[in-house]
């Protein structure tokens, strides 16, 4: 069967020679989205966690990015199995779901994607975008094959039972949160922190034993590089957010005049 809306983000990750790099879109704009989506990059988050993003916004992103050549991935503010389900029969393929910090966390993040009796996923796709409004062919038997499934890795705990989450059946991949893992190690705002890395390495490890992918969300160059080398599948590198900001701030500070009556250096 073909898949609906496009290849999932873990067949890119299997068939992919080389780490993927992507950016936050955390600014709800689909024209925003849609001109990352040409970027050049190899895949997008589209976040509602830390975002204004409902539904409907998600929505036009996922209708705008569409036949891009870019993975799109979408983050749910919670790990709960309505909103998720709302999520997939928008046409969400590529879930992250935030705040995973146990196996019980993890299953329950695959049993939202999965329909009876393997999973909770409520049958609605008559009325859904992802099965094209039943206009893919047995979109209800394989509807699982065209879901990829990565849960967020932010705190010590889930650091703790790494090994553990990466065993769940289901779970594709994980993706390490360096600001709330810090956080959570009382480190907050200190993600460079020895020990914040060394916790971040030490899933990048698990996950090359466990044969599952990781990826680390590095805005930092020198940071990214370095989970790059030591195995890092993906990478979040920027968002469009703190594009516009740094930028807007480059063209204040290069044309209004400082303090001392001298024109802003440009960065």
């Amino acid at each position: 069967m073909p898949l609906p809306l496009g290849d999932s983000f873990r067949e890119a990750l299997a068939a992919a020679d080389r780490p993927l790099v992507g950016m936050w879109v955390c600014s709800g704009s689909p024209l925003v989205a849609e001109i990352c989506a040409d970027s050049g990059l190899d895949w997008l988050l589209v976040d509602a966690e830390h975002s204004p993003n409902g539904l409907e916004s998600i929505l036009a992103q996922l209708q705008a990015v569409h036949g891009y050549p870019v993975q799109t991935l979408v983050r749910p503010p919670v790990n709960d199995a309505v909103l998720i389900k709302q999520y997939l029969d928008l046409g969400v393929q590529n879930l992250l779901v935030p705040m995973v910090h146990s196996v019980a966390d993890a299953e329950a993040a695959v049993a939202a994607t999965r329909y009876p009796p393997e999973g909770v996923r409520g049958v609605g796709s008559a009325l859904a975008r992802a099965a094209r409004w039943n206009r893919v062919p047995d979109y209800l038997a394989h509807a699982s094959s065209t879901i990829s499934v990565t849960v967020q890795i932010e705190s010590q705990s889930a650091v703790d039972a790494v090994e553990d989450i990466l065993a769940v059946d289901g779970v594709d991949a994980i993706f390490v949160g360096p600001s709330d893992l810090a956080a959570s190690m009382g480190l907050l705002g200190r993600q460079e922190h020895p020990e914040v890395t060394a916790a971040v390495e030490h899933c990048l490890t698990a996950s090359a034993r466990a044969g599952k992918p990781a990826g680390v969300n590095a805005f930092t160059p020198s940071v990214a590089r370095r989970y790059l080398d030591g195995g890092a599948g993906f990478v979040l590198v920027g968002a469009d957010v703190s594009l516009l900001a740094r930028g807007s701030e480059a063209l204040a500070a290069g044309f209004i005049p400082t303090s001392d009556g001298g024109p802003g250096t440009s960065y």
